[in-house]
């Protein structure tokens, strides 16, 4: 595989069209389950209304990402942006902080089936990285799913926000309380 990463523009909406495929990468979520408004349903905005709602986010340029492509195929997805732009965020008690407004996020992957386990994601979490030093990032946060209790690896379904090694590898560290339900990783860029 000759694995390249462009930062997401308005031109690679169409990439995003064909890695995401007709259900919108997992469950019809478009990028947008992390974006949803406080009191909006997911069973409403998934699907139809979460494409076209990211599709006008894309369109323009206020949503962040990276693509990683094998030649002219997209196969991987990586999000980053302001902390306070994925606002459900701040409603996970695991995920709370007192910078959040300082703080840029790495929610969630979309590697293509079949291309897992090959470093795609190694990829995109370095070229998001890249991207954010551009923008002057200071800290840096990724939320990855626990690992399993029995070290088993974590099925693809359930591992698109990362998982602990591949933040650990990239230099984050366990920002909140490991007992907690879910994980929150912190990295500072110099």
């Amino acid at each position: 595989m000759k694995l390249t990463t462009r930062e997401l523009s308005p031109k690679l909406w169409p990439a995003v069209e064909s890695l995401f495929g007709p259900k919108g990468a997992c469950g019809g979520c478009w990028c947008m389950s992390w974006r949803i408004a406080k009191g909006e349903k997911w069973e409403a905005v998934k699907g139809e209304t979460a494409r076209d709602r990211f599709r006008a986010l894309v369109q323009s340029g206020a949503a962040h990402g990276v693509l990683a492509f094998d030649g002219a195929e997209p196969v991987g997805w990586c999000a980053f942006d302001r902390r306070p732009d994925f606002a459900k965020l701040d409603r996970a008690p695991s995920f709370a902080c007192d910078d959040a407004a300082e703080v840029w996020s790495i929610p969630c992957f979309f590697i293509q089936s079949g291309r897992r386990g090959q470093g795609v994601a190694t990829a995109l979490l370095a070229a998001a990285l890249a991207a954010l030093r551009k923008r002057g990032a200071r800290i840096v946060e990724g939320y990855p799913a626990k690992p399993s209790k029995t070290g088993a690896p974590i099925p693809g379904a359930f591992a698109w926000t990362g998982t602990q090694s591949l933040f650990e590898k990239a230099g984050f560290t366990l920002a909140g309380d490991a007992k907690r339900a879910k994980l929150r990783m912190r990295r500072r860029l110099p």
